[in-house]
């Protein structure tokens, strides 16, 4: 299969999905990530940029696709709906996950919302959390329990971000292993990347 991740920033598809991405990718599916912005913002020039990139190659993502959009002014726009569809449409991809659109950053309810318009056509998308989800009720789960710890050594690669979570001694790195045995219970394992379903065709004929 082709998978495709939108992401606001650099790190955002890692939190909500990078474990789901990892196993897809490891069993031979093609993964491709948009990300809107290079997060100039949480750190300097260039700087998770280069995170980015490293991630992609620990992931094994077969190519980034950057929006070129401006940390903390992604628009709500016909711009960036363009964007992503001309990404969809280079890359065919049979599940599409992004941000859910219920969320306290403007960019990533941006990029949700103009998600929305662009994978109108696309059988499966699914909705995933970040931080600064609100209200986010899971459908679908991934069982993690085996690869949680390649998870958070991939959120180790966003070197700058692992202490921006403005909880004091709380990291990046506890948020997602708490997240992760959270939604594990609600999906009867230990460890789970959940999920909400906006659209998932079933195709009897073809193996899951």
């Amino acid at each position: 299969m082709n998978i495709l991740a939108l992401g606001a920033h650099p790190d955002d598809i890692e939190f909500g999905c990078g474990a789901t991405l990892l196993k897809l990718a490891h069993f031979k599916n093609a993964v491709f990530i948009f990300v809107a912005t290079e997060g100039d913002v949480g750190a300097g020039a260039g700087i998770r940029k280069r995170e980015q990139i490293e991630a992609a190659k620990f992931s094994g993502i077969k190519k980034i696709f950057w929006g070129g959009f401006y940390d903390t002014h992604v628009p709500v726009s016909k711009t960036l709906i363009d964007k992503i569809e001309a990404v969809i449409k280079e890359t065919k991809p049979h599940i599409v996950f992004f941000p859910y659109p219920e969320d306290i950053h403007q960019d990533h309810r941006a990029l949700a919302n103009c998600a929305l318009s662009a994978t109108r056509y696309v059988k499966r998308v699914l909705f995933y959390e970040v931080p600064t989800t609100r209200n986010f009720e899971p459908d679908v789960f991934t069982d993690i329990t085996d690869i949680l710890d390649k998870k958070l050594k991939l959120l180790k690669l966003h070197r700058s971000q692992i202490d921006k979570t403005r909880v004091p001694g709380l990291t990046i790195l506890d948020s997602v292993k708490s997240c992760a045995i959270f939604r594990g219970y609600q999906a009867r394992v230990k460890y789970a990347e959940g999920f909400k379903s906006l659209r998932f065709m079933l195709d009897i004929k073809k193996r899951l």
